[in-house]
């Protein structure tokens, strides 16, 4: 009985040893150099916190993060939830709507970049088709329309991917309920109201997660487009970080990566608890 208990654990046990030596190891050494100079390692406290939240960088920064997050994530959720009940009822043609909105995730970076490239450059495609009606068109990534690119971006390539993690949640759902609450008369938006949202709680949290960790990746088109310093409109928390590790600002770096990592591990956990409630209930 014990060695059938200890073997998960030594299956386990590489994975653990690799991650504490590569990631563990290296983070806690983070937070230690967070409280010390980056020349002369004297011991400064809580000095380099302090530095970090009152650079104007990093206001702009973290304002332009959170203006994205708050944009992207209920817009992504809500489409793909809807998109997945439309398509969950239409089983014929599920197969055909899954591999059509699942085809922009197996497109390349690089690709996605050269197409956004070609289509709102000054020179780009959209100018041009706007010329052609007689509008004047404009450098659509230097003006605050960047941030709805990044916006039409980050959706257009994760719509397809919530989409199917939202169509596995309501195949969990007994049809015997559908069946049980169309007989005792409640028609469509009552079933839905009724049965199909109540019981999606746990898959929302999981696909929120899901997507608020895809929304940090959208750093990728941001930079290849627009560079180091783009308009200031999706100016993020990324770029902050790559251009302070560009220039070894490691005192700023490592204070902002601690409160960063601490922050996101505590939205984590609420949301961790607020789903357990949820399935108390």
């Amino acid at each position: 009985m014990k060695k059938q208990i200890k073997t998960p654990y030594l299956l386990l046990l590489p994975s653990l040893l690799g991650t504490s030596v590569f990631v563990l190891a290296p983070f806690l050494d983070v937070i230690r150099r967070s409280f010390f100079q980056a020349v002369g390692g004297g011991f400064v406290g809580l000095s380099n916190y302090r530095q970090v939240l009152e650079n104007e960088a990093f206001q702009q920064a973290l304002f332009h993060t959170l203006q994205f997050l708050f944009t992207c994530l209920p817009l992504l959720l809500l489409l793909s939830f809807l998109l997945a009940v439309l398509v969950y009822h239409l089983p014929f043609a599920r197969p055909l709507f899954e591999a059509a909105f699942l085809f922009p995730m197996a497109i390349p970076v690089a690709s996605v970049v050269v197409f956004w490239r070609l289509t709102f450059h000054n020179e780009g495609l959209l100018n041009k088709a706007l010329s052609f009606l007689g509008f004047t068109g404009q450098d659509w990534m230097n003006t605050p329309a960047a941030f709805w690119v990044l916006i039409f971006s980050y959706i257009w390539k994760n719509l397809g991917y919530d989409m199917i993690l939202w169509i596995a949640g309501l195949s969990q759902i007994p049809k015997e309920q559908y069946e049980a609450a169309a007989v005792s008369g409640a028609g469509p938006l009552r079933c839905f109201f009724f049965i199909t949202l109540p019981q999606m709680k746990g898959s929302m949290a999981m696909i929120g997660v899901l997507s608020f960790v895809n929304a940090f990746r959208v750093f990728r088109e941001a930079y290849l487009i627009a560079g180091d310093y783009p308009h200031n409109s999706i100016y993020m928390l990324q770029h902050l970080f790559n251009n302070w590790f560009t220039k070894l600002d490691i005192q700023k770096m490592t204070a902002a990566a601690v409160m960063l990592a601490l922050v996101i591990s505590l939205l984590l956990l609420g949301l961790e608890l607020w789903t357990e409630k949820q399935e108390d209930v």
